[in-house]
């Protein structure tokens, strides 16, 4: 993208306390484009093992030891840096970070909300919350969001199922579809000669079909020499340690976090992509990355049957969806694309297809960009 959006006299700061300096939504998407428009950006963030990309600016925070740490210290130390930025627009990506928006705008100052998830709804699934207090917690997030919105010069939704809990007025949505360059690579393998090796990317949860994809491994003849290639981190090292004592697991090749590089030629040299999140509130509307990924990078999808995934999947003839919670029909899937090898790549180049024509970030940036003509 191109041409004089007016914002060349901006400075903005976007504020994370929980994603790290290198989120492809945050630094790589919207960071980026922004940057790349003349505006003067700064990100907030704790400090990360893994480095932002080059030529973007980072004020570190101290990263939290825990999670409680996160929400109060952390929170704080990001208040801080904002005050002293003293930047025309604050934009942040985190719900624990509403009291720090409130108050920024107490001082004057515009103010974005950008809504990656359905937080109440997650809530609704995570261990680390009593389940006895969930409910009253989730009901609490939603009534902090919607009060919240109301004062907020604007918010930023990932997908047009969160974009309905706010005020249609002053909601944009932009959604996680890839960068085309991104899963440009220089010499992929051809679909025919490739291994017989599926491919999962990013965070690793039981949530999110680990176990599954795993057990589904269990289920496919060995005379097949199929491999699941995993790339991402865990959750936490006991589920970890939970998942590698299945014996599915002799049949998997974890690779843990890798480069936006890295994921590329991963996928040049996959038969197929999966997605397998297990129907809970916050995934039946979702619109994982990884989803988009795999399509931009041309490859065939084996994906839970949601209404919306059917929608996508179905319309472009990209994949096959299946019970996600359900391994032989996730291995009888992933079995079909390696025994049709010419129906798979078909498949992909209908995913590839409808990455260029519809779901790739080019259009979310046009998005972005006039979202903060009308802040500016």
């Amino acid at each position: 993208m191109s041409g004089d959006t007016g914002l060349g006299r901006l400075r903005v700061v976007h504020m994370t306390s929980v994603h790290s300096p290198d989120d492809i939504r945050i630094v790589r998407h919207e960071l980026m484009t922004l940057s790349e428009h003349g505006v003067d950006v700064t990100l907030i963030a704790p400090r990360h093992a893994r480095p932002a990309p080059e030529g973007v600016r980072v004020l570190h925070v101290p990263a939290p030891a825990s999670r409680w740490q996160r929400i109060t210290r952390t929170t704080r130390d990001v208040y801080r840096s904002a005050v002293s930025a003293d930047a025309d627009i604050y934009h942040f990506h985190d719900p624990e970070l509403i009291p720090v928006g409130v108050l920024l705008k107490v001082r004057g100052k515009r103010v974005v909300y950008d809504v990656h998830e359905d937080y109440p709804r997650q809530i609704l699934t995570k261990d680390w919350v009593p389940s006895v207090f969930r409910g009253v917690i989730a009901q609490g997030m939603a009534l902090a969001e919607k009060i919240a919105s109301l004062l907020f010069s604007g918010i930023v939704t990932a997908t047009p199922a969160i974009a309905r809990r706010f005020p249609a007025h002053k909601t944009v949505v932009v959604q996680n579809f890839p960068a085309l360059e991104d899963f440009s690579v220089s010499e992929a393998v051809p679909y025919h000669e490739r291994p017989l090796r599926t491919a999962y990317l990013g965070g690793i949860s039981a949530a999110r079909g680990v176990f599954e994809m795993v057990r589904s491994m269990e289920l496919i003849p060995t005379s097949f020499d199929a491999k699941l290639v995993l790339a991402g981190t865990f959750d936490s090292a006991s589920l970890e340690k939970e998942v590698r004592r299945l014996p599915g697991w002799s049949r998997v090749d974890f690779l843990g976090w890798q480069s936006r590089q890295q994921v590329a030629d991963i996928l040049a040299s996959a038969r197929a992509g999966l997605v397998l999140f297990h129907p809970v509130p916050n995934h039946v509307e979702a619109e994982p990355n990884k989803l988009f990924e795999y399509m931009c990078a041309g490859l065939p999808i084996v994906a839970s049957d949601f209404p919306l995934w059917r929608e996508i999947v179905g319309k472009a003839e990209c994949g096959l969806l299946v019970d996600p919670l359900d391994p032989s029909a996730i291995a009888d899937a992933i079995r079909w694309i390696f025994e049709h090898p010419d129906d798979a790549a078909a498949m992909g180049e209908r995913a590839r297809e409808a990455s260029r024509n519809r779901y790739n970030w080019d259009a979310e940036a046009r998005k972005l960009l006039e979202f903060y003509g009308k802040l500016a």
